[in-house]
């Protein structure tokens, strides 16, 4: 058996996690041929196929894949928590650091409040990741992720998480429209966004008044923007609809108005990291919001 190199090895994974070569390819920033040869390569240094395709086309681990699997999953982890040990030492906020959150977050809060950051640290390199989906931090694809729902598996021990913000909702119109308000429509969530309260909610409220608008979308920002352009009344995090040019605030219908949880998802072996620190400590003071500025 000839040396395996762990490069290859991190094709067998994505292969595993993405069930198809040319998913795995995405993941590794390549091509489906290029995972295919790989591939080839550490199942002759193993001398044993390590997938097989499934009837509907799926890639799937053999039983020797399997084994392989899981003992690449236990090295990738060391690999990483290697890479945290060594960046530990280092005193200074130096390095990448790389984000996911809601686009509407990123818009809307953070990328006004990130000059003020890289100022005090100008050795971070910071990356900000627009999107909805829950990013693995255990496989580093990303550092953090601000999530608008505390984890369902708290019992998870690579993963730390903290509750850094409540948000509160209100109703907006279009600038103009409040005398008009209650005759207007509602602007809902599409249907694989019902699950989520602030969704539940509108929904909830459209019925009631028989004012559910032709409009479904699936982003706060998207929701904003509908509202901007008079079509219809929605429900925003205060948060990001306070400052926004071209809407106002009306009074709800149904005054028990949701409120959600902001978190903060930290990988628990790069907690200590001054980068991290930093930049949780930034999030900190991005997301508080004095007595003042506070809701009636």
């Amino acid at each position: 058996m000839h040396d395996i190199d762990w490069n290859d090895l991190r094709y067998v994974l994505a292969l595993a996690r993405g069930r198809s070569f040319a998913a795995a390819g995405r993941e590794l920033g390549t091509d489906a041929t290029t995972v295919g040869r790989r591939l080839r390569i550490v199942e002759r240094h193993l001398g044993a196929a390590l997938f097989q395709r499934d009837a509907g086309g799926m890639m799937l681990p053999t039983p020797t894949g399997e084994i392989a699997v899981a003992r690449a999953e236990a090295i990738e982890a060391e690999v990483i928590a290697l890479s945290g040990a060594l960046e530990a030492a280092d005193p200074m906020a130096l390095g990448r650091v790389r984000l996911t959150a809601p686009p509407s977050f990123i818009n809307r809060l953070l990328i006004p409040a990130v000059p003020g950051l890289l100022s005090q640290h100008p050795g971070l390199q910071f990356e900000l990741i627009g999107d909805a989906r829950n990013f693995n931090l255990t496989r580093r694809e990303a550092d953090m992720a601000l999530r608008l729902a505390r984890p369902a598996d708290m019992a998870n021990s690579k993963v730390v998480a903290r509750r850094i913000a409540t948000l509160d909702y209100a109703v907006y119109v279009a600038e103009g429209q409040r005398d008009q308000a209650e005759s207007l429509p509602w602007i809902v969530y599409e249907e694989a966004m019902a699950h989520l309260p602030h969704a539940r909610w509108i929904a909830t409220q459209a019925e009631k008044s028989g004012r559910a608008g032709a409009l479904a979308i699936n982003d706060a920002e998207s929701l904003l923007q509908a509202a901007i352009a008079g079509l219809g009344r929605a429900l925003l995090p205060r948060v990001l609809a306070e400052d926004a040019d071209g809407l106002c605030r009306v009074d709800s219908e149904d005054g028990s108005l949701p409120v959600r949880e902001v978190w903060l998802l930290i990988h628990a072996e790069f907690r200590q990291l001054a980068r991290i620190r930093a930049v949780s400590g930034w999030l900190d003071k991005v997301f508080y919001r004095p007595p003042s500025q506070q809701p009636e």
